[in-house]
């Protein structure tokens, strides 16, 4: 026991010997009162700076300290009470039992202010980047590595001070002890059912630093289009292009291929194919195509391309490529070159739709119906 802590029960003794009138519960009842009422008091004091060292700052800096304020105070009165206990002429007995459940309690109490303040770790950092620029491949680079890793430190400081605070209970601390030394297999049970969520943790302590996927990346999971949505410390979102939400463990993203359509830049090359006659006039259709795209609001100025790329016994197929600046536009960008393209088609250039021809055994030459 400190010696500050030392002397001043001493000098409670020699209080209460000298006031021996008074019943026990009531020396108790004051000690514990002037205790929680100095503790408040300070409590009050501190925070009351706080917030006029914050009061020019911004709002979040003043609902910082707000939020922070309720932690701090149990932990204060946990602390006034404890040592209440210690210094009041309580029998041995209650005393240790009752510290013991204020120690119990004071470290989850701590535990979750470290919680909190790791969450206030993530805000602060992550307010330095705007998830909602056009280019925002840093941005979701920073608030993917924060998000996991705050959620990954929330897990662990939790687990951790669970343990330190059972270890405080010596039944407890000792059944778990006698429990692991006489059955072995209860271990492997344990390590076994845990063995997801280690698995996901590492998971996502590689995502975090490798970064295959991101929040807002667009990507290709289980045949299905979708952006991240949520990375959580198990289990990824994907709302799909349908607006679904398909969940996913975080494991998936390290031990399956996908496609990451967002991996270095937001840009990519669309492909529209169509099919035309033989007889169609190529650099008629490239034209049209690059015309389409220099009209067109979804197209970067970058890449337009126009390239037969097969033929078949009855028609051939064109590919026409056009760049846009992220996966949603190009996707309208592939869809409207279609559409124009078959409308040039039809309205102007009809020698390109395809036609059915038949071989005539007997002349030896085709028919075109």
């Amino acid at each position: 026991m400190p010696t500050f802590i030392t002397d001043l029960t001493h000098e409670v003794f020699r209080l209460w010997r000298e006031f021996y009138w008074l019943p026990e519960w009531v020396v108790i009842s004051v000690i514990v009162v002037s205790c929680v009422f100095i503790g408040w008091a300070a409590n009050q004091l501190v925070f009351w700076l706080l917030q006029l060292a914050v009061k020019n700052r911004s709002l979040f800096w003043r609902g910082a300290v707000g939020r922070a304020r309720l932690k701090v105070r149990i932990a204060v009165m946990i602390a006034a009470m404890a040592l209440a206990v210690t210094i009041s002429p309580l029998d041995p007995g209650p005393s240790l039992v009752i510290r013991q459940t204020l120690w119990f309690g004071f470290i989850l109490t701590l535990g979750w202010m470290l919680i909190g303040a790791s969450d206030m770790w993530a805000v602060v950092y992550l307010r330095r980047f705007n998830m909602a620029e056009e280019d925002n491949l840093i941005a979701r680079k920073h608030v993917t590595q924060a998000r996991i890793l705050q959620r990954v430190a929330a897990l662990l400081i939790a687990i951790v001070t669970l343990g330190l605070a059972l270890m405080t209970i010596g039944a407890v601390r000792q059944w778990g002890m006698s429990l692991l030394a006489s059955a072995g297999v209860v271990g492997i049970i344990a390590g076994l059912a845990l063995q997801p969520l280690l698995t996901n943790m590492i998971a996502g302590v590689q995502i975090a630093t490798a970064q295959p996927i991101r929040l807002d990346d667009a990507v290709i999971v289980e045949g299905e289009w979708g952006q991240v949505e949520e990375i959580t410390s198990t289990y990824v979102v994907v709302k799909l292009w349908d607006w679904r939400r398909m969940i996913l463990p975080l494991s998936y993203f390290i031990s399956k291929p996908f496609q990451n359509w967002t991996r270095e830049t937001a840009r990519l090359i669309g492909s529209a194919f169509l099919y035309v006659d033989y007889e169609a006039p190529i650099d008629r259709l490239r034209a049209e195509l690059e015309r389409i795209c220099r009209a067109s609001a979804y197209w970067d100025g970058d890449v337009v391309n126009l390239q037969v790329t097969d033929v078949t016994d009855r028609v051939a197929q064109i590919r026409c490529l056009a760049s846009a600046r992220n996966a949603p536009t190009t996707f309208d960008l592939r869809c409207e070159i279609r559409e124009k393209m078959l409308a040039f088609m039809r309205d102007q250039c009809p020698e390109a739709l395809p036609k059915q021809r038949q071989l005539n055994a007997g002349l030896g030459e085709d028919r075109i119906s």
